[in-house]
């Protein structure tokens, strides 16, 4: 019963607030708060606790100590530099180095011919833009007929037929057949749209297959230039090609 009278009476009570800086201590900034106050004293009290751990650890500190680290840091300038190692290799480790890489981007490019293969046999590359495109030549024996010459007359098939390279049938076939497969321009325009972003990919792969057989063929030059033979560039490296030494000939036992 006590309990609900204090909380109804502080329901009814004033309620107090802080008040805000004096007119003429504005320019002093913002007047503290309580909780402003203990988070400053709350860091001053953890910063004054580090800096007496450091002297306690500077007082109590062995001079004969010793770390392994200290090997491998230097002080500069007040601050603690770890040195940096120089890996060796010898010129065998550095081949076999090169040699692994030469392995790993050699069978990255051929998984990536593979799925072109792949992707070849599916599409079967009937309307590639990269493709080039095939002539057809048709021969007359006088003006008239080449004045007269329609395509899609001379071609037996309907005139929205003509610009396909596949799929054309004549007139008679769709005159005497029914129309087989999908009819629906949705579902016609979701299927081109599949085939071209499979075109694309395909592009894609074809230009990656490129960039690593050239940079297979780069590190394999590099690879080549650690021996010792005499040799002289005959062509320098590009984007697109590496670059063409030539080797003295020399006799192997």
């Amino acid at each position: 019963m006590a309990a609900a009278f204090r909380k109804a009476a502080k329901s009814r009570q004033r309620e107090h607030r802080e008040r805000s800086q004096p007119g003429f201590r504005k320019h002093l900034g913002l007047l503290e708060k309580k909780k402003d106050y203990k988070l400053r004293a709350n860091d001053y009290r953890k910063k004054q606790e580090y800096l007496r751990a450091l002297r306690k650890k500077a007082l109590e500190k062995n001079p004969d100590e010793f770390y392994y680290k200290m090997t491998r840091v230097k002080l500069q300038d007040g601050v603690h530099v770890i040195k940096e190692t120089k890996e060796e290799v010898t010129p065998e480790q550095l081949k076999l180095m090169r040699t692994q890489d030469v392995k790993y981007v050699e069978m990255k490019r051929v998984a990536e011919a593979k799925k072109i293969e792949r992707l070849k046999s599916e599409l079967h590359l009937l309307d590639f833009q990269g493709k080039q495109q095939n002539k057809h030549v048709f021969f007359f024996d006088t003006k008239k007929e080449v004045e007269q010459f329609d395509i899609a007359t001379h071609l037996r098939t309907a005139p929205e037929l003509v610009d396909r390279v596949f799929n054309r049938p004549t007139i008679e076939t769709l005159q005497k057949e029914k129309v087989k497969g999908v009819t629906d321009q949705t579902r016609l325009k979701r299927i081109a749209k599949e085939r071209q972003k499979q075109y694309d990919c395909l592009t894609q792969r074809i230009e990656r297959e490129k960039k690593l057989f050239v940079i297979a063929q780069k590190i394999q030059t590099r690879k080549d230039l650690l021996d010792k033979t005499q040799k002289v560039k005959v062509k320098k490296e590009t984007v697109n090609s590496p670059a063409i030494y030539k080797f003295q000939s020399r006799r192997k036992r």
